[in-house]
């Protein structure tokens, strides 16, 4: 009797366990669950192949509000954008000409002409007053040097735009470059050479520049304590007068108004405004770099910094499409075959990338750029000819470009999610020559890339046996010499002295 009433209690410890009606919903309840999950895991199984036939949708249409283009008699060019989300005015002028064009023994007037525009102030205030001026006002008005213009920039609230246009104006039209900012611009200046050894990623892609386009090149120079020196303020003002002229400016306005009103108010400020010198176009002529080996010795780091370098193309080039996708797909993002194989399967870098780089008009640079451990720089060097020898074995899967394509045409958008974007790509055009729908253009392109597009500019633009390989790192820690992949250049990084320390070594750098 004891056992029986064991066995029941065993069942169901409760009296109302021995209910036939409870038993039978808690066998149910026990069989619903364990169906349940032979269901999940049957459906498990079948999602492994479900995702597959899921396809995007077609992207919609992209259609970028296009900026009204004015240009005057005196060769000046307006590009207007309204945009009155914000009660905020932006302009700036592009001119034409920048420190490619500067003379070969005053390298660095162009980036101080940048800076002291807008620092030296004007005939009627100093840069000091205009920053108190443009404070008070929440607004601000910029200058900049690049390598093939000049900038000139405003910013302010709608209703202050009248007030800091006028200033922009004398900025622009009257400055002073006053010669206290100018020392002050050159000492800057000295202070970036004499640091510019510090970083290796700064060595690394200054002398690979100089390998590419020649050490002689406007595209490679850098300015030396000799050549700052040279600079004087009468540089300044001339390089004002021969570049600042309606001809070479290009002016573009985004923001809260009235495109006729502003294009109004633009023509009587800028219409009767004379032509001045016109800078000429220049002319490059470019050669391949000299195959080989070079090292840059660095003895305080614990990685090394290689790039395998060539030169490139212009984005004008018919082959610019196929060009794009093949950069993506090759090591253009973490899915790229290059960080795939040799970051995430050999473990052999912590950043790695490589494509056929495109510019406006002058050749860009083809380039393979690997940061890797100094105990592995030999074996990375290796793993990047192991992928350059894949591309002629072993192409591109179609769902590998697919993907690249897909990946490019996602994120066009929003390098041009804003009209100022979009208005400051449309005068990068403009300055450059292409045409005013290059844009719109774009999606096109990628989207007709085939395979054998792909496979065509792989081996017309990327050639193992003519890069010139770099290497920025500690030579005692590789885990191989160098010179195991051939004859090695020792690159000379040494800085210049400044001109005070060759005439009197007890005189003070400048």
């Amino acid at each position: 009797m004891d056992t029986n009433k064991s066995e029941i209690n065993l069942t169901s410890p409760n009296q109302g366990a021995q209910n036939p009606l409870a038993l039978l919903r808690s066998v149910c309840c026990r069989t619903a669950v364990a169906l349940c999950v032979v269901a999940c895991v049957h459906a498990a199984r079948g999602q492994e192949q479900d995702w597959k036939q899921i396809h995007s949708l077609p992207l919609h249409n992209f259609t970028p509000q296009v900026p009204k283009r004015v240009e005057f008699p005196n060769g000046m060019v307006l590009m207007l954008q309204e945009d009155h989300e914000l009660p905020l005015i932006r302009g700036e002028v592009l001119i034409r000409g920048g420190s490619r064009d500067e003379p070969a023994d005053k390298i660095g007037l162009v980036q101080m002409f940048g800076q002291v525009w807008r620092t030296g102030g004007t005939k009627n205030k100093t840069g000091d007053q205009l920053d108190d001026y443009l404070e008070a006002r929440a607004a601000k008005v910029e200058s900049g040097g690049g390598r093939d213009s000049t900038s000139l920039s405003w910013d302010c609230l709608t209703d202050n735009f009248d007030y800091v246009f006028k200033l922009f104006l004398e900025v622009l039209r009257e400055p002073e470059f006053r010669i206290e900012k100018i020392a002050l611009a050159k000492n800057q200046l000295n202070t970036g050479i004499s640091r510019r050894n510090d970083s290796p990623s700064q060595i690394a892609f200054r002398e690979v520049t100089k390998l590419v386009y020649g050490s002689d090149s406007p595209y490679a120079r850098v300015p030396e304590y000799v050549t700052v020196a040279a600079v004087g303020r009468e540089d300044l003002m001339k390089w004002h007068q021969s570049h600042v002229a309606p001809n070479n400016i290009i002016l573009g306005v985004v923001g809260d108004f009235d495109s006729s009103a502003m294009e109004e108010k633009l023509r009587k400020t800028f219409a009767a405004w004379p032509k001045g010198p016109t800078v000429p176009k220049r002319e490059d002529s470019f050669k391949e770099p000299k195959p080989g080996t070079y090292f840059v010795p660095k003895d305080d780091v614990t990685a090394s910094l290689v790039q395998m370098v060539d030169l490139g193309t212009t984005k004008d080039n018919p082959d610019f499409y196929a060009i794009e996708v093949f950069n993506e797909f090759f090591g253009g993002s973490f899915s790229s075959r290059l960080f795939s194989n040799i970051r995430s399967k050999k473990g052999l870098a912590y950043a790695v990338s490589g494509g056929v780089g495109t510019d406006y008009d002058h050749p860009g640079t083809v380039r393979l750029f690997m940061g890797t451990k100094s105990g592995t720089t030999v074996a990375a060097i290796e793993a990047f000819n192991e992928e350059l020898d894949a591309l002629k074995t072993k192409p591109a899967l179609p769902e590998a470009l697919t993907k690249a394509k897909d990946s490019i045409l996602n994120s066009f958008i929003f390098r041009f999610d804003s009209k100022e974007k979009v208005l400051r790509e449309r005068m990068t055009y403009e300055k450059y020559g292409y045409p005013a729908d290059f844009l719109e253009r774009y999606r096109a392109g990628i989207e007709k890339v085939t395979q054998a597009d792909v496979e065509r500019v792989a081996q017309k633009y990327i050639h193992k046996d003519k890069l010139t390989l770099l290497v920025v790192g500690k030579a005692s820690d590789f885990d191989r010499p160098l010179s195991t992949l051939g004859p090695v250049t020792t690159i000379d990084i040494t800085i210049p002295e400044p001109p005070a320390k060759k005439s009197s070594p007890n005189a003070p750098a400048p």
